[in-house]
C-alpha cells in the first residue's frame, strides 16, 4: 500500500499522545507524587500533540469541507467511529486540564484519569480497527495489528513521560514509570517482530491467473495491465524497491526498539536520567518508519495485477 505521510504522522502523533496521557492518568490514579505545574505541561503536550495529529489527518482528505460526513457510517466504519472518538477524546483531555489548572477536587476531577485510559484505548482499537477489518490484506486482517497500535503508542509515550520526568527532576514519577516504559518498549518490539516474521512469510490468496483470468500454466507479466499510471498504480502501492523497504524495517527496529531498550537499561542500572532524552529523541522519526513499513508491507490483491512485472 501507498504510505501517506498525512496519515504516517497522525497516527504516530496521536498513538504518542495516548501513551503520555495513560502513563501520567496511570500516575494519577497511583498516588505518584508530582508537582501540579508538571502534570499541566505534560497534559498540554499531549493535547498539542493530539491536535497536531488530528491537523494532519485532514491533509489525506480530497475535500476538507466535507469532513464532517465521515462519521454518518457509524453503524458500519471504524474510520467513521474513530472520527468521532478522537475530538472527544481530545474534548476529554481538555477537560482533564482544566481541572487541573483549576486544582478541582470533585468526584469528575477524579474520575477524568479513569476515563483518559478508557478513551485511549477505545481510540487505539478504533483507529486499528480501521486497518485490522480488512480481510483481502493478509498483513493486516490479524490481531497483531490492534496490539501493534497499542502497544507502540503505549511505549513511546511511557518514554516521553520518562524523558520529560528526567529532564523536570519528577523523580518519584520517573521512578514509577521507567520500569513501565521498559516493560512496555519490550513486549511492543516481541509483538511487532512477530508481525514481521509473519507477513514475510504470507502468500498471496490470488495468483497472476486469477488476477488476469488468463488460465496458463507459466505465465510472465511484462507490464503493469495499462499503458500509463492511475489510481491504482499510485495509491495501493508504496513504489520503492525491496532494498528501500528491507533497509526502513532495520532502522525502525534498530531506532525503534533495541537503541532505546539499551538506553533505558542503562538509565534503570546506572540510575542516570540523560539516556531517556535520547531514547525518546531516538523513537521520534523511528516511529515514522514504523508505520510506513507497516503501510508499505501491506500487499493489496489488485497489485498482482497492475504492479507486478516480468
Amino acid at each position: 500500500m501507498h504510505p501517506a505521510f498525512s496519515i504516517l504522522f497522525f497516527t504516530t502523533l496521536a498513538g504518542a499522545a495516548q501513551g503520555l496521557l495513560v502513563a501520567l492518568a496511570l500516575a494519577q490514579i497511583g498516588g505518584v507524587a508530582m508537582e501540579s505545574s508538571f502534570v499541566l505541561q505534560a497534559v498540554a503536550l499531549g493535547l498539542v500533540l493530539l491536535l497536531a495529529g488530528l491537523a494532519s489527518s485532514f491533509l489525506h482528505l480530497g475535500h476538507k469541507m466535507r469532513a464532517w460526513r465521515a462519521v454518518l457510517m457509524w453503524r458500519t466504519s471504524w474510520m467513521s467511529r474513530e472520527v468521532i472518538v478522537l475530538p472527544a477524546y481530545i474534548a476529554l483531555t481538555a477537560l482533564w486540564w482544566l481541572s487541573l489548572y483549576s486544582g478541582a477536587e470533585s468526584a469528575l476531577a477524579q474520575t477524568l484519569p479513569w476515563a483518559i485510559v478508557i478513551g485511549a484505548l477505545l481510540l487505539w482499537y478504533c483507529t486499528a480497527m480501521i486497518y485490522a477489518c480488512l480481510r483481502f490484506i493478509q498483513e493486516w486482517a490479524h490481531w497483531s495489528t490492534v496490539t501493534n497500535f497499542i502497544l507502540i503508542g503505549l511505549a513511546s509515550g511511557s518514554v516521553l513521560a520518562c524523558a520529560l520526568a528526567a529532564s523536570s527532576g519528577q523523580a518519584a514519577l520517573l521512578s514509577a514509570l521507567a520500569p513501565w516504559a521498559t516493560l512496555a518498549t519490550l513486549v511492543a518490539a516481541l509483538i511487532r517482530w512477530y508481525s514481521l516474521r509473519r507477513n514475510g512469510s504470507l502468500r498471496p490468496a490470488s495468483t497472476l491467473q486469477s488476477a488476469t483470468g488468463i488460465q496458463a500454466k507459466r505465465l510472465v507479466q511484462k507490464s503493469m495491465g495499462m499503458s500509463a499510471g492511475a489510481f491504482n498504480t499510485r495509491e495501493f502501492f508504496h513504489g520503492a524497491s525491496l532494498s528501500v523497504l528491507r533497509n526502513v524495517r532495520w532502522a525502525f527496529v534498530l531506532g525503534l526498539f533495541v537503541l532505546p531498550l539499551g538506553l533505558q537499561l542503562c538509565a534503570l542500572s546506572s540510575a542516570t536520567n540523560w539516556p531517556w532524552a535520547w531514547a525518546a529523541l531516538l523513537q521520534a522519526p523511528s516511529l515514522i518508519a514504523e508505520r510506513w513499513v507497516f503501510f508499505a508491507q501491506a500487499k493489496h490483491p489488485q497489485n498482482l495485477y497492475y504492479q507486478v512485472v516480468g
